[in-house]
């Protein structure tokens, strides 16, 4: 017979509350953080430095929906005790497709450290595995390699190689497609990855040398990253010696270290189904995490050593491009319907973006406050001064005068990546701080211009079909066909283009992203305006991807571009350049960046980044000769 001690009134406890004690308590137990937040919703995982959300177990629960839970909290905690994000950042290779190994192999490295000291660890991780390339449902019927995140491929033969454990039957055809092709050209740095497996330096050190065999990454390019980064590395290792710490050590004793959201940006954020794909990579943490969505994966390159290290970047054909206004992607009664929705989705929201819109309109609205200069010979009789000629006669009389304050005119423009991993969350409070900062902006005399940047179709659309046709040219550049939204002109009032957001709720609108092409587009808009000031807002959630063009050119062919069209219009621009990254780090892009964890963080990321930028005394941060950003945006 069971005894409950629940009192009369006391609020009945879920049947899962024990199982999620018991799992939070583990997972802060692996991590060695016993203040660590752990969370259950059935948003996405996530993990920051002190708060960890896992998903919400399901009411009705089985021993595999159990394993599944816990082998997120399991990776997560892995993650927290065995990797230093600092040497991960300094080791990574530029590259996109190169970066996107590299991350996903260090993540199957920490969970294969886990995995070999805990079976039950071991097991845990397969069951969310299985579970996060099941849920995909596109990867078990393959047979294009093409279509096989070469990323996922590697991870899970590295996996193989630390743990012994097969590839999850979900994800075994990723596997079977490049298992030949990596073998014959990495097989023998895949086996020396053992050796290193508790030392994430020497370890990264093995994963640059496997992507040069993969011909991901040139020789000397990890070389020159390596010897510029040698003082650094030469002190980290005089202390850990000088405190007596072995290096196989000292992994697993960096569980409090910062976790960094660089590498995020490097995610393969123009898959379809983005929203859809569950994680078991730690999507919404820092630098490893890897892309959840099938994408046209990267293809053995050629030899490029004579490469130009110049932005040579062009379009294979504009005829298919398109900047469209809003309101003609839809009829106006599904727009209305749309900002419905969007109004019905962000209502609780709506009192946390208003008071910060508040905050920021009274810090413009108090710049633009007249003021009075005091103590004149003429002007307005300061009635203030009359008791000093009561009291002295002989004082003269004292006037002043109205002045205005150096408030100058300006205009500001939000460009909303409208790709497809911003679906869900991410979009609709990006949608709604436009909203608030629109309407705020305005109030306070300010023009504010809403644009979206997305693509036509999918992994090419008509611009490949043209290119299939003139016989698949070398190097074809962009191969895809670019569709730029006006959602709110700088010059139309709010009132009419209020409805126009909710485009951003439509099905099947987020595609792929092209930054660079976009932030030029915008940024010439905006030279084109009247105003003295013009302050361009650059809201985000990863590096520039499009599958088509990123198949059949260099693996970094988008973002040297976009790196290119930052230096030139930070360095020799008037507009002000802003970023916001959502989940990822966009301060190795942008020299004046801001980067939240959280989608909700938005609004006050913005409304700080603006109120900041309208202060008149703010101290502007260095820039540094044309000469050095050039070479930086090239490397």
């Amino acid at each position: 017979m069971t005894i409950s001690n629940r009192k009369p009134g006391d609020k009945r406890e879920s049947p899962a509350e024990p199982l999620k004690r018991s799992i939070a308590g583990c997972l802060r137990a692996i991590a060695r953080k016993p203040d660590l937040e752990v969370s259950f919703a059935s948003d996405r995982p996530m993990l920051s430095p002190d708060k960890a959300r896992l998903p919400e177990p399901p009411r009705k629960l089985n021993r595999n929906d159990v394993a599944i839970v816990r082998g997120h909290a399991d990776s997560m905690a892995l993650r927290l005790a065995c990797h230093d994000a600092a040497v991960h950042r300094r080791l990574a290779p530029e590259g996109q497709a190169a970066r996107a190994v590299f991350d996903a192999v260090e993540q199957a490295r920490v969970e294969a450290i886990g995995s070999r000291r805990m079976s039950g660890v071991g097991d845990n991780i397969t069951a969310m595995l299985e579970d996060r390339y099941h849920r995909g449902g596109k990867y078990e019927d393959i047979t294009d390699r093409a279509d096989a995140p070469v990323e996922d491929a590697v991870a899970l033969m590295v996996r193989e190689r630390l743990t012994g454990l097969k590839p999850p039957p979900a994800a075994a055809k990723i596997v079977e497609l490049w298992r030949d092709f990596i073998e014959d050209r990495a097989g023998r740095d895949l086996d020396g990855l053992t050796s290193s497996i508790e030392n994430q330096r020497l370890f990264a050190r093995s994963v640059r040398d496997l992507l040069a065999s993969l011909e991901m990454a040139d020789d000397a390019m990890l070389d020159q990253d390596e010897d510029e980064n040698e003082d650094d590395q030469d002190s980290s290792d005089e202390k850990d010696q000088s405190d007596g710490e072995a290096e196989d050590q000292s992994d697993g004793e960096r569980a409090e270290s910062e976790i960094s959201d660089e590498g995020s940006d490097d995610l393969d954020e123009g898959a379809q189904e983005a929203a859809d794909a569950p994680s078991g990579e730690l999507p919404d943490d820092s630098d490893e995490a890897v892309s959840e969505e099938a994408s046209e994966a990267w293809r053995p390159p050629v030899s490029r050593s004579n490469e130009p290290r110049g932005p040579d970047y062009r379009a294979f054909t504009q005829k298919f491009d398109e900047v469209v206004q809003a309101e003609d992607l839809c009829d106006a009664d599904e727009l209305s319907r749309l900002r419905a929705y969007l109004d019905k989705q962000l209502s609780h929201l709506q009192g946390v973006v208003g008071r910060l819109a508040n905050r920021l309109q009274r810090r413009l609205l108090a710049q633009q406050n007249r003021a009075w200069e005091f103590d004149l010979e003429e002007g307005m009789l300061d009635p203030a001064r009359l008791p000093r000629i009561i009291i002295d006669p002989f004082q003269p009389l004292s006037f002043k005068q109205e002045k205005d304050t150096n408030f100058r005119d300006t205009v500001v423009t939000l460009l909303l990546d409208n790709s497809g991993s911003m679906r869900g969350r991410p979009i609709t409070v990006a949608a709604t701080c436009a909203d608030i900062l629109a309407r705020t902006l305005e109030r306070c005399g300010v023009k504010v211009e809403i644009l979206g940047f997305t693509t036509r179709a999918w992994k090419g659309g008509q611009s490949r079909e043209t290119w299939l046709q003139s016989g698949k040219p070398a190097n074809p550049g962009r191969l895809n066909d670019l569709r730029h939204i006006v959602y709110k002109a700088a010059d139309a009032p709010w009132r009419r283009a209020r409805k126009n957001l909710g485009l951003m709720m439509r099905e099947g609108l987020l595609k792929e992203n092209i930054d660079g092409e976009a932030l030029d587009w915008a940024h010439k808009r905006l030279l084109g305006r009247p105003e003295q000031r013009r302050i361009l807002m650059v809201i985000s959630d990863g590096a520039p991807v499009d599958d088509s063009t990123l198949s059949v050119n260099p693996g970094n062919y988008l973002e040297r571009h976009l790196r290119f069209v930052i230096e030139d219009i930070e360095s020799r621009s008037p507009v002000e350049l802003i970023a916001i990254g959502i989940g990822h780090d966009v301060t190795r892009y942008y020299r004046r960046a801001v980067t939240i964890v959280d989608a909700e963080e938005l609004g006050g990321a913005m409304t700080d980044k603006l109120a900041e930028l309208f202060e008149e005394n703010a101290v502007q941060p260095p820039v540094p000769p044309p000469v050095l950003r050039r070479a930086a945006a090239r490397a």
